[in-house]
């Protein structure tokens, strides 16, 4: 398997899945650091939605004519095996901006 860095987008099958959780097979952001996944079998993301409504835990992602966004209120650990294809990493405004909704979300 690939390398996996963080700000990658990667596709995940995140199912099985119980409760509100996000569901199906969808790109997650990778947010745990590259020591970790250098060393760790499972990978801590952040899914991605193509409809939301703007609450503040949501990063707007534009990739051609499309729109997502990251839920940050999503964050979850996964198993490696679990990352079904890579796609492109997040761009340094949209790293600042996770970054700053990561930090206002869990540590203000």
């Amino acid at each position: 398997m690939e390398q996996v860095n963080q700000y990658d987008i990667v596709l995940v099958n995140l199912d099985p899945t119980v409760g509100s959780k996000m569901k199906k097979t969808r790109p997650c952001v990778v947010l745990s650091p590259n020591e970790m996944n250098k060393y760790l079998q499972t990978i801590v993301v952040a899914p991605m939605t193509s409809s939301s409504k703007p609450y503040p835990t949501r990063v707007e992602i534009r990739r051609k004519q499309t729109k997502g966004w990251v839920a940050i209120d999503q964050i979850r650990t996964i198993d490696r095996i679990r990352i079904v294809k890579f796609f492109e990493n997040l761009n340094e405004k949209e790293i600042e901006k996770v970054k700053e909704v990561i930090n206002e979300t869990f540590v203000e």
